[in-house]
Parts: structure tokens; sequence; C-alpha cells
């Protein structure tokens, strides 16, 4: 986990309500457009739309739904298509530090949110750059098990030569980390050898990763809840590390 909360954080996340489900929908459409506008309609083209559609069919999108996506984003449904990509910083509990990625057609209200969304749940807003420099954008491929298939010898076979870095066991899911320039390589290559993955995205991880208690734990999964019910916010990322106990306790209370 370390450096990296969304793993530690994914069992949390299932616990959603019907409500964030449908922000979860949203959200990933907003990405399905912007993949769309920026690459083509076509996903054979386009990795990021084929990696974008792909995410929100394993969420159960409705095929229409992704299907309009895609034409609104190409422009062929005449509408008109405008997001900024804002990036604030931020400090959680126990001195965890967050990059909060928004995606808005409202850089006013997007500002306004994040900012009462962090206070509120008792963090405070960072200046640009003092959180940033811990992060490094990378591929990150969430390989899921079934039984003791794939090995980590036969991912490491797979995508080596196609410039995958780093193989992370979390139990039920392997993390595979790339430089974010090769995922596209080591996405193919996974398929080439026959090897499904749930997911395929660039994100952010930490270089640093703080160690959190329960109480903490909590209080910054608080925080990133709050984050993530806003519509602008796309992606939170932290350098929170929960261990492996730690992370016990949090499903035994759910």
């Amino acid at each position: 986990m370390a450096g990296h909360s969304k793993w530690a954080t994914t069992k949390h996340k299932k616990a959603a309500l019907d409500a964030k489900r449908a922000k979860s929908f949203a959200k990933l459409i907003k990405n399905i457009e912007v993949a769309s506008k920026i690459g083509g309609p076509d996903p054979a083209g386009n990795p990021t739309l084929a990696d974008a559609i792909q995410k929100a069919k394993k969420l159960s999108v409705p095929n229409d739904n992704i299907d309009r996506a895609v034409k609104r984003g190409a422009g062929l449904t005449g509408e008109s298509i405008n997001y900024d990509q804002i990036m604030y910083e931020a400090y959680a509990h126990g001195g965890v530090a967050m990059l909060i990625e928004c995606l808005t057609d409202n850089k006013n209200r997007a500002a306004a949110e994040t900012r009462l969304a962090v206070s509120r749940s008792g963090g405070n807003m960072a200046d640009p750059g003092s959180v940033s420099f811990n992060f490094e954008r990378k591929g990150v491929i969430a390989v899921p098990k079934v039984g003791d298939e794939p090995s980590e010898d036969a991912l490491l076979e797979a995508g080596l030569e196609a410039g995958l870095e780093e193989v992370l066991d979390h139990g039920e899911m392997f993390e595979l980390r790339t430089e974010a320039s090769d995922m596209v390589a080591v996405r193919a290559a996974l398929q080439d050898a026959g090897i499904d993955y749930d997911s395929a995205e660039a994100e952010f991880v930490a270089n640093v990763s703080v160690p959190v208690d329960l109480e903490t734990a909590k209080k910054v999964l608080g925080v990133i809840d709050a984050l993530e019910d806003l519509d602008d916010v796309q992606n939170v990322f932290t350098n929170m590390e929960i261990p492996a106990d730690v992370q016990a306790q949090l499903n035994d209370e759910e």
C-alpha cells in the first residue's frame, strides 16, 4: 500500500449508497466525453477512451449512456463539451497529503466546494506545489486474482519488456505500476498474454507514505468521502498508508 491509498480503501468504497453510485456514473460519463473529445470516438484508435469505456461497463453504466457520451464528446450531437482540469492540494488528519483532481465546467464552483468540503472535514488547503512534489504520475493497472491466477511471475513475464516497473500484491488484486507513457503498451501486453485487467489509469502515486492508525484512517476516509461526493471531483490521491491490521479493523466495522 506504500504511498497509495486506493487499494486500501476499495472495500470501504463498496459500501456506497445509490446516490453515490449515481454520482460515480456521472463522473465515468464525464471521463468518456473528455476522452472522446481529445482522441476521437473510435476506441480502437483511442486507448484512453477504450479504458474509460471498459471501466464504465465494469461498473454497470448502461451501454446507451456510454454511446451517448462518446457521441457528445466527439461533437456528433451538436452539444459543446468544455471541461477544465484543475488540481488542488490539501492536508488531511495526521499530516496526510492529498491531491484533488477536478474536471469542471465552472472553476469558481469547483474551488469553493472543494475548499468547503476539506475544511468541514477537518482538513486544510495547501499552497500549490507544497504537496504535489511528493507525487509522481504513474500508470496503474489493476489485475484481479482468480484463485492462484495470474501469478506474479506471469505478470512480470508479460509486462516487463513493455515497461512494467513494479507489481504490488494487495490480496484480491495485483497493482501494476508503469511510467505513465508506458501504460498503454503494458496493458496491450497483458491482453496479448490473455490476462484480464479491471482498470488502467494514469494516477498520482506518492513517493513517501504516511502510516496511520485506526482513528486517523477514519478521519482521512471521511475527507475523501466528502470530496468524492462533489460532482467536480474526479479523483483523490493521498500518501496515506493503511497497515493491514488497521484495514482489518475498518473492514470489521463496516
